[in-house]
């Protein structure tokens, strides 16, 4: 085994959340691999081990302290002088929380002896503890991993180890930058003794205390952070190949059917089914990890699990070659099938999975993947699956499940399974950012992918037409060159070179067989013939030549221009905190010091309105419903201990005992948190971004975060919209002027219809969305139907809206325009039919505020806290 599988097998058997140590790092650190281990050491870990599952079965006092010692001292060689406890510990070495009235303090120190420099906080949990989720009976509901990490950030230690005895949990908080976490389990460092290893390696004395500062844990984990970053955009970079190569598979079977499946087909619609499959693909790869499918039963895992859909694909190329996988179509079959029932259910004695709905697995959104004509319902018609063969099914999930992970010194990139039950997010809504500025189209002439650079930014990967090329050959190859360089980013020496490099006999096979056969390709082979060493390949190993009127990805806008811009959680996490404890508490506003604060209650927290006016992944969106989720439930618990007689809370804090069960909050803590952030989820988030692909990647960070097992997607087409928030009315008062700007006007628009009584039925409407649980698929239903028959109502108003804005930026007269908008607000029909100006000439979305959140931007939502809009991040 080569040392960087070696370390890239110890890595996959941990657990990692965040940045940790990188594989260039770790070659650097051990070029023979990891530390060995004393002949000894494993049966002496063994009967410890023993020892204390014993001692915790019978409940012998001091056995975890114990245990806790024994591995600091037995595995990790840590001397007794080395670790302070009890009242060595100083002062320095704890936070107070006095808004939730707690004191963090560690139960072990390790420290050089010599200088007491603190290197390590050691905190012990209860065996039946779970590191990830709070702790019983405590008012802040933050996890023990948690806890760890704002000790850290308090009191300048970049390092902890949170332990329960079972999971040992190295937490990494290095100052304003991500949090890390990795894990190792007791049981697993005697089946897998790589784990012990890996173990004792990185948090054994010798790496604290007996090694050059630059090797020390802390120094290799800063040096990761810049690989931490390359992997990430190697995750993006993979899975956009990876809607390449679906959108080329799509376009390809169509080819092959004579254009006669996707005729009918806009090549933005195919862009955006492709990246909806990654995104329906990443969300089932994280509810199958986190336990929330039924991942582990035998039926589904053989027939519905994308988790083990590639291994099974993988073992048959192996034994039969990938050629055999392009010419069966089932795994696309099974993906379709799986599909269909995450949104529709599966009602079978052998085989129960409750509907979840919502639009992103909805079969009827992109029906043509089906292979089913617009407007055919999937329960009703019967389905012809496009012909998507295994072996790009293959590539899909490995681009996902598998990260390359290139070498220092060239060679082979090592493979690298990722997990997702530790995948933050916030890295999910990254990687799929970069999608946002490709999209899909036609080529209208014969047009080459070129390679780019070696570069760590792998954008420069153009896609240029031949006639171009040609024309720039014919002015010089100096001409040629300096095109090339400015957008390939490749050096002039390297592409002179390639340009006049000949071609072996196997390398024009390929590009002649990529060329077509006949005439035709005889011709686009004669044409290309020069610049043929200048063609990437593709996801299959192809040369990247398209043909006229085949469909391709590329770069549609720049991301800075469609607005999107990664946000890390060691970003939103502060700014989230900082801009909304003046709403959850009473007393910042004041000038209070912190232990004079007093939370809010149940019904004040949920009346809070936060808007993110360009929330691209939903990544300030995800950290807000984390926050006020955590905050309800301690609001909901501090009702419930001024109450020791209630029965049972309402989630607005009533005290009530003849309610039915639906209407009340969860007994147990886990679901009581999940319930939480599903309705702070539909009741206090609005979000708004012009690109409705990132709208749609908000809603599935959210439902990610809220998901919870048996319950359908939360409900959020109410608050998560698409349009442009700088363009658009913000009072109604300006539609009922026909003007947005203030002083008298010469013309308005002619009020047949009660503006007043659409808005108040869309308020109502809207506010029964918002106050029903959403826990059940007919809940769910419900809420479509109400925000359907809302939309109805302020259709008209809307379409008004883009009259009155067409009109405002010139684009139509206002003559025009308001006889346009008087049309649209006498017949619902018509406001339909009626173009929108502005999408028309500019391509652009008004967003119009108090039509599209009434409740909030009109009304006030019923609740003081809710008259405005109380933060917006924008400009990300």
């Amino acid at each position: 085994m080569s040392i960087a599988r070696h370390h890239a097998e110890w890595l996959r058997l941990l657990e990692v959340s965040g940045p940790f140590l990188s594989l260039p790092v770790l070659l650097k650190a051990f070029p023979q691999g990891l530390d060995g281990l004393e002949p000894f050491l494993v049966g002496t870990v063994r009967s410890g081990y023993k020892e204390w599952q014993a001692g915790v079965e019978k409940g012998r006092a001091n056995i975890q302290d114990n245990w806790v010692r024994f591995v600091l001292r037995e595995i990790l060689g840590i001397r007794d002088d080395s670790v302070e406890s009890g009242q060595a510990i100083p002062e320095a070495i704890r936070v107070t929380l006095p808004e939730h009235g707690e004191t963090l303090r560690p139960d072990l120190v390790v420290a050089e002896p010599s200088s007491k420099l603190r290197r390590l906080l050691v905190q012990v949990y209860p065996p039946t503890q779970d590191l990830e989720k709070p702790i019983r009976g405590k008012v802040w509901k933050a996890s023990p991993a948690s806890r760890m990490a704002e000790l850290l950030r308090a009191t300048g230690v970049r390092l902890g180890l949170v332990t329960n005895g079972e999971r040992w949990m190295l937490v990494d908080a290095p100052h304003d930058e991500a949090t890390g976490y990795a894990s190792w389990y007791a049981a697993l460092w005697l089946e897998e003794r790589v784990t012990l290893q890996s173990f004792r390696s990185l948090l054994g004395a010798e790496r604290f205390f007996a090694v050059a500062e630059a090797e020390t844990l802390e120094a290799l984990l800063t040096q990761s952070a810049t690989d931490q970053q390359d992997v990430t955009d190697r995750l993006g970079y993979q899975v956009r190949k990876a809607v390449e190569l679906l959108v080329e598979s799509l376009d390809r079977a169509d080819h092959d059917h004579g254009r006669a499946l996707l005729g009918d087909v806009a090549e933005t619609d195919l862009y955006e089914a492709a990246l909806t499959i990654m995104m329906r693909l990443v969300f089932l790869f994280c509810a199958e990890e986190r336990g929330l499918l039924l991942l582990g039963d035998p039926l589904y895992d053989e027939h519905y699990a994308v988790s083990t859909l590639r291994d099974q694909l993988r073992e048959a190329a192996d034994q039969h070659g990938e050629d055999v996988l392009e010419r069966r179509h089932d795994a696309w079959c099974r993906l379709l099938a799986t599909f269909r029932a995450v949104h529709g259910g599966i009602s079978h004695e052998r085989l129960v999975v409750p509907p979840y709905g919502g639009n992103l697995f909805d079969p009827d959104r992109f029906p043509f993947l089906e292979g089913r004509t617009p407007g055919t319902a999937w329960r009703g018609e019967s389905a012809d699956p496009l012909p998507v063969s295994n072996r790009a099914v293959l590539h899909l999930l490995e681009a996902l499940q598998l990260l390359q992970v290139k070498l220092p010194g060239g060679g082979p990139a090592e493979a690298r399974r990722l997990s997702f039950r530790a995948l933050d997010i916030e890295q999910i809504g990254h990687v799929y950012e970069g999608l946002l500025d490709h999209t899909a189209r036609r080529a209208k002439e014969p047009t080459l992918g070129l390679a780019g650079s070696n570069t760590k930014n792998r954008d420069y990967e153009p896609e240029v037409s031949l006639s171009e090329l040609e024309q720039l050959r014919l002015k010089g190859t100096d001409a040629l060159v300096d095109s090339l360089v400015e957008s390939t980013k490749r050096n002039a020496k390297a592409l002179k070179r390639l340009l006049d490099e000949p071609l072996t006999p196997e390398d024009e096979r390929r590009y002649i067989t990529a060329c077509g056969s006949g005439e035709e390709g005889a011709a686009l082979w004669k044409r290309l013939r020069p610049f043929a060493p200048l063609i990437r390949d593709d996801s299959f190993g192809y040369a990247a030549i398209i043909r006229a009127g085949s469909v391709y990805v590329t770069e549609g806008t720049d991301r800075r221009s469609s607005g999107t811009q990664y946000t890390p959680r060691s970003l939103t996490e502060p700014v989230v905190r900082y801009a909304l404890e003046p709403l959850v508490y009473e007393g910042p506003s004041e000038g209070k010091p912190r232990e004079e604060w007093k939370l809010r209650s149940p019904a004040e927290i949920l009346a809070l309105k936060i808007c993110d006016f360009a929330c691209g992944s939903g990544a300030f969106l995800v950290q807000v419903c984390r926050y006020l989720a955590e905050r309800l439930v301690e609001a909901w618990e501090a009702l419930e201990a001024a109450n020791p007689g209630a029965v049972r809370l309402t989630p607005e804090g009533d005290v009530s005992a003849g309610l039915p069960e639906e209407r009340l909050i969860p007994k147990d803590p886990e679901e009581r948190l999940a319930y939480a952030r599903r309705i702070v989820a539909q009741r206090c988030l609005y979000g708004v971004d012009v690109n409705p692909l990132a709208v749609e990647m908000a809603k599935l960070s959210l439902w990610l975060l809220t998901l919870a097992k048996d319950k359908p997607f939360t409900f959020l087409d109410h608050c998560i919209r698409c349009g442009d928030s700088l363009l658009g009315i913000t009072s109604l008062d300006q539609l009922k002027r026909f003007s947005l700007a203030d002083g008298p006007v010469q013309k308005t628009i002619s009020q047949q219809v009660s503006f007043d009584d659409l808005i108040d039925h869309a308020i109502d409407t809207r506010l029964r969305i918002e106050s029903m649980d959403g826990d059940t698929i007919e809940h769910v239903a419900a809420q479509e139907g109400l925000l359907a028959e809302a939309e109805e109502k302020m259709g008209r108003l809307k379409a008004a809206a883009d009259q009155l804005v067409a009109a405002e930026i010139g684009d139509v007269g206002r003559d025009e325009a308001i006889r346009h908008a008087t049309a649209a607000l006498v017949s619902p029909d018509l406001a339909k039919v009626i173009g929108t100006p502005v999408l028309r000439s500019q391509r652009r979305r008004p967003f119009h505020w108090p039509l599209e959140f009434p409740e909030v931007m009109v009304k006030g939502g019923g609740s003081a806290h809710s008259s405005e809009i109380h933060h917006s991040w924008a400009g990300r």
